[in-house]
């Protein structure tokens, strides 16, 4: 386990909005605080509700305050770019990614979930992509669902990764309520066309309690984003 001095930075990021990266974060938060690491989740912005917000304070004992959670946040359901014009503000990357740095030297591993897919405009001057470069995160991590067409999501958010750190991305995959034919291959084919690339597939998360299959996929996750570099 890191020490203190220590700090650890995960971004999570995904192929879409809405394929489970808030249920995902959440767990996770859940899961490393339950191993006894200081752990918190930040979506530092969102638009049209702030749900996702609390679910993410709520994993963490709400050992921060919301507005610390998610600092910028708008009533339109439309990517935050866009949300903050129609109120008439502007959000800037370093800003954000400042804000982020003061909050996760308090903390030994902060995950920062982005809003929407990894390429969706984000702030006034770029997207997730350019908040992760400006954050050079320790790990990232990838939310996929896994259905057909997982692999080439995957592998497309895995190209448009910004050069940083490669070999410390994981992709999880995300299982569906109703498993299509795919879901049984797409972790093995995916394997094979991006080799290095760790793959963890979480079970889909039907209530707050773990399965042991779950709680094991999320131990298979902690293992990689607390590996030493």
């Amino acid at each position: 386990m890191k020490t203190s001095q220590q700090r650890r930075l995960v971004f999570v990021t995904g192929s879409d909005t809405g394929v489970g990266k808030t249920v995902l974060t959440a767990a996770f938060t859940r899961h490393l605080r339950a191993t006894g690491l200081n752990a918190v989740a930040l979506k530092p912005l969102c638009s049209g509700g702030r749900d996702d917000a609390r679910a993410l304070r709520s994993a963490a004992a709400d050992a921060l305050a919301l507005d610390e959670v998610n600092p910028w946040h708008f009533r339109a359901a439309i990517a935050p770019t866009l949300a903050a014009r129609l109120e008439k503000r502007r959000i800037t990357r370093p800003e954000v990614a400042a804000c982020v740095r003061t909050v996760a030297r308090r903390f030994e591993l902060t995950l920062v979930e982005g809003a929407g897919g990894l390429l969706s405009p984000l702030t006034g001057d770029g997207d997730n992509r350019d908040l992760l470069a400006a954050l050079r995160p320790d790990a990232v991590i990838a939310v996929v669902p896994n259905r057909l067409g997982a692999v080439n999501q995957a592998r497309l958010v895995l190209a448009a990764l910004p050069k940083i750190a490669p070999r410390r991305a994981v992709v999880v995959l995300v299982e569906q309520r109703k498993p299509d034919a795919a879901s049984r291959t797409n972790a093995a084919l995916l394997a094979e066309f991006a080799p290095g690339v760790p793959v963890v597939r979480l079970p889909w998360l039907a209530s707050g309690r773990l399965t042991p299959r779950a709680a094991a996929a999320l131990d298979e996750l902690a293992a990689f984003a607390l590996a030493e570099v």
